[in-house]
């Protein structure tokens, strides 16, 4: 029997009106304890995806953060790249972020030109991802790093022409982002909008640290939650927030 892909799943999940959580590991920020606890962890507490990478990973601890979660654990691993030099071929798939709220072609295409023939060799699961920096309040690695401005966090109208044409274009999922460290989450306004401006998945993630505003982005339309630098300074917030997305969908299915 032929497996779902990674794509088709979430895509029928975003079509049930199912919710999932993804956890950002950042290899410069975890060492091999840490991701043991946080495995252990995700054992009690269910979460769908492992997304690794980061705007700076300045050590080689990825491969074998990666080999790791392989080994201990049946959670997908996608691999969330800021360069073409941090593809890992031991993970399930890739976003292939393309930075559409920019105008920096090698966020664009660049580094994708680069890396298509790596991609093509691999057997990495390869999905197209409209990648949104949101202004959150102050300037993230991610863009100080690909030389772009964010988006304006008060001009939804602005992010929804973004997302449509990204979808035009044909990339098969949009990641509103507000970039590691940032002070507020992305505008449930702006995620609301996205979310009636396209088809495709909705992942959002940058300034998820409570339960409040959690629930929030999934009531605006995510799909996808994105925790981690809040998971990093306390793991136990993934309990809380496996729990929105169980209960969330619970409710969803007595509906």
């Amino acid at each position: 029997m032929r497996h779902s892909s990674l794509y088709e799943t979430l895509s029928n999940r975003r079509q049930r009106g199912q919710k999932s959580l993804a956890v950002l590991l950042d290899p410069d920020q975890l060492d091999e304890a840490g991701c043991r606890h946080l495995l252990a962890l995700s054992e009690t507490y269910p979460i769908d995806y492992f997304f690794v990478g980061g705007s700076l990973v300045m050590n080689t601890h990825q491969a074998s953060l990666i080999f790791f979660i392989k080994r201990n654990s049946s959670v997908p691993v996608l691999l969330f790249p800021s360069h073409s030099l941090h593809l890992d071929t031991q993970a399930d798939g890739i976003l292939l972020l393309s930075l559409i709220s920019g105008r920096n072609p090698d966020f664009l295409i660049g580094q994708h030109v680069v890396a298509a023939p790596l991609l093509r060799a691999s057997n990495l699961e390869i999905l197209p991802t409209g990648y949104m920096l949101v202004d959150t309040g102050r300037q993230t690695t991610a863009s100080y790093m690909s030389g772009t401005t964010p988006l304006p966090y008060d001009k939804p109208s602005i992010a929804a022409c973004t997302a449509m044409a990204g979808e035009q274009l044909g990339l098969r999922l949009m990641y509103l982002d507000g970039g590691s460290g940032a002070m507020y989450p992305v505008a449930p306004a702006m995620i609301r909008a996205v979310r009636e401006a396209v088809e495709v998945p909705v992942i959002v993630g940058g300034g998820i640290n409570t339960r409040e505003k959690a629930q929030g982005a999934l009531e605006a339309g995510a799909d996808v939650i994105v925790v981690g630098n809040q998971i990093e300074k306390a793991p136990q917030f993934l309990a809380e927030m496996s729990g929105v997305i169980q209960s969330f969908n619970a409710i969803l299915d007595t509906v």
